[in-house]
């Protein structure tokens, strides 16, 4: 699919000093001299975002993309990333309060939850993925919100009938992940190709914050909502942006855990404004209760059971590798994932958190889900449950491709730094088959979105 730069209508002053250029980003402080930068400077300038009104049509926050990567891994590894696996297992719930309250540190405190987690400013020491902003789902300039996923109606709760409605979020990573980002991202025009520069240090913590525009009323678990206004799409299949609130729903969490089996540990948690304890008018982040967390796919496990409607949680006893909450007060009815896998209640409920996540590589030569390919194996066969495999951090899910050990954020940004690249201007005639008939556009082959500029599936999570 060929995608058009969204920015170029569209875009803020400090986006657009790189989306309509032709080289790619410089560091900030050598844009003149051409000198390197100097030692403890801001060493990259990547686009922040790509759709804002123009400057003299807006006024409020600004996003700024938090990008002074660190040039060396030598950040404190936080203490649950070492904790014994067993104990992780038994005390799950902790172990994922622990995970929120590190990454809610210094990134909660101020009286207008609009103003929290601006980590380019706050000095936390988190950090973006860059080459967010490109393309139609890029990055909106407001809060940093990428363009996510449909939501079905009923999804979420029975009472939920609204149609057309979205998903949007952003990610961080704390500083062992921003390391990485700089290593791979530190020649601006060769992102690094090599998996032992992908491969993200013990004590990596990445965490991703989503927000929906499905109407709060619809949806009791989101009463009181903890709401951004963000610069969106009107509905998930419109291109037209405009401003809306949007409410806090779900947060994911990733952990490198040095007993992981499979190197990462995951976890969901889901927004729920009517826990127990809970303040019924006071929207606070802390209502994003502990869903559960997954350190494998249980690849001997072949049912099929989905429950994308939910009326109630269905938590299924035959996994090992899954531990979902069973508080029934504390989690509203939610659909998890293939099986009761873990997944959040954004997402599909025929994959799970890391049957997707163990995909991500450059190029990206198979779809994040089995669903998403041409002709979509039987739920259970031999070929749909390659993608219910245990892979271990730093094993490719294919062949000739470098493993971006789990993070789909960072195949999608060399993803769309490749496209960035090819369109326009460096497109070779031999990549096309010449015929005598008039020249026209051809429709897309299949769900998995194959990108005629590069030859790989598009990372995106917008079918169901």
């Amino acid at each position: 699919m060929r995608t058009i730069v969204g920015g170029c209508l569209l875009v803020a002053a400090t986006a657009c000093l790189l989306i309509l250029g032709s080289a790619a980003p410089q560091a900030a402080d050598d844009k003149e001299k051409g000198d390197a930068p100097a030692k403890g400077k801001v060493a990259y300038h990547y686009p922040d975002f790509g759709f804002l009104p123009p400057p003299n049509q807006y006024e409020g926050r600004v996003f700024h993309l938090s990008q002074n990567y660190p040039q060396e891994a030598n950040a404190p590894v936080p203490d649950f990333a070492t904790r014994d696996f067993d104990d992780v297992k038994k005390n799950w719930r902790q172990y994922l309060l622990d995970v929120r309250a590190y990454c809610f540190k210094g990134n909660t405190a101020g009286p207008n939850v609009e103003d929290d987690f601006d980590v380019a400013h706050n000095g936390t020491g988190w950090f973006h993925m860059p080459w967010q902003h490109f393309g139609p789902n890029g990055r909106e300039g407001v809060h940093g919100l990428t363009k996510e996923a449909p939501v079905q109606p009923r999804q979420l709760a029975w009472s939920q009938t609204y149609a057309g409605g979205q998903a949007y979020a952003v990610g961080f990573y704390n500083a062992l992940g921003g390391y990485t980002i700089g290593q791979v991202w530190k020649d601006h025009e060769h992102p690094a190709n090599d998996p032992k520069a992908m491969m993200f240090p013990e004590g990596t913590v990445v965490f991703k914050l989503l927000f929906t525009d499905i109407p709060p009323a619809q949806v009791p678990s989101l009463n009181p909502p903890l709401q951004w206004r963000a610069y969106v799409t009107d509905n998930y299949a419109s291109t037209n942006r405009g401003f809306k609130a949007m409410s806090l729903i779900q947060m994911d969490i990733m952990v490198k855990h040095k007993g992981s089996p499979n190197g990462w540990v995951f976890g969901n948690f889901q927004y729920n404004g009517q826990r127990p304890g809970a303040d019924p008018k006071k929207p606070n982040w802390e209502n994003l209760v502990p869903l559960g967390i997954q350190w494998g796919n249980d690849p001997e496990n072949t049912d099929n059971v989905s429950n994308p409607q939910p009326i109630t949680t269905v938590i299924n006893p035959k996994l090992k590798e899954t531990i979902i909450n069973p508080d029934t007060n504390e989690l509203p009815p939610t659909h998890l994932g293939w099986n009761s896998r873990l997944n959040g209640p954004l997402d599909n409920p025929m994959s799970s958190c890391m049957s997707c996540h163990m995909t991500a590589e450059a190029p990206q030569k198979s779809a994040i889900s089995p669903l998403f390919t041409t002709n979509p194996p039987a739920p259970g066969s031999e070929y749909w449950m390659r993608w219910f495999k245990n892979v271990k951090c730093g094993e490719a899910f294919d062949e000739k491709v470098a493993p971006t050990d789990f993070s789909l954020q960072m195949a999608a940004a060399i993803q769309n730094f490749r496209t960035w690249r090819n369109e326009g201007s460096k497109l070779v005639a031999d990549r096309y088959k010449s015929k005598a008939v008039p020249a026209k556009l051809l429709p897309l082959a299949g769900p998995a979105h194959v990108n005629p500029l590069t030859d790989e599936v598009e990372i995106r999570r917008n079918e169901r």
